[in-house]
């Protein structure tokens, strides 16, 4: 059996929530799309939308996984509405980008960055990553 080696990058981890969602089921599903994600090394950090800034939910998610949490512009969110894998109408309705989770990812990893976990969702949160590859 053939052993996989960790590859090393930044681990881009986007996220998005309800205002009513859980810091728990924030941290809950980071947890489970970085098991999805496989033996990765690299700097992890949360991404998000800057309209999010303020919400404790996040930032107590953010404490609890013991990650750096950054925001994101609109503008940057939506250079990345083209490569995203998921599309949720309510997301587009209320925000006008396809998924919050999987742009935020994408645009945090940073040119070259690939989409590796597509949008999770479950209790009211979303998480996608995204990783760069950095090179030698």
């Amino acid at each position: 059996m053939a052993v996989r080696k960790a590859m090393a990058g930044v681990i881009a981890i986007g996220v998005g929530c309800r205002k009513a969602c859980s810091s728990a089921a924030i941290v809950a599903l980071v947890n489970q799309a970085l098991a999805r994600a496989g033996a990765l090394a690299g700097e992890r950090v949360l991404f998000t939308s800057e309209n999010k800034r303020g919400e404790l939910n996040l930032e107590d998610a953010a404490r609890g996984l013991h990650l750096p949490l950054r925001f994101l512009s609109h503008e940057q969110l939506s250079i990345e509405a083209p490569r995203a894998q998921t599309r949720s109408a309510s997301v587009a309705r209320h925000i006008g980008l396809p998924s919050l989770a999987e742009t935020a990812a994408l645009a945090g990893a940073g040119t070259g960055g690939e989409l590796i976990v597509a949008r999770l969702a479950a209790d009211g949160a979303t998480c996608a990553i995204a990783f760069l590859r950095q090179t030698a």
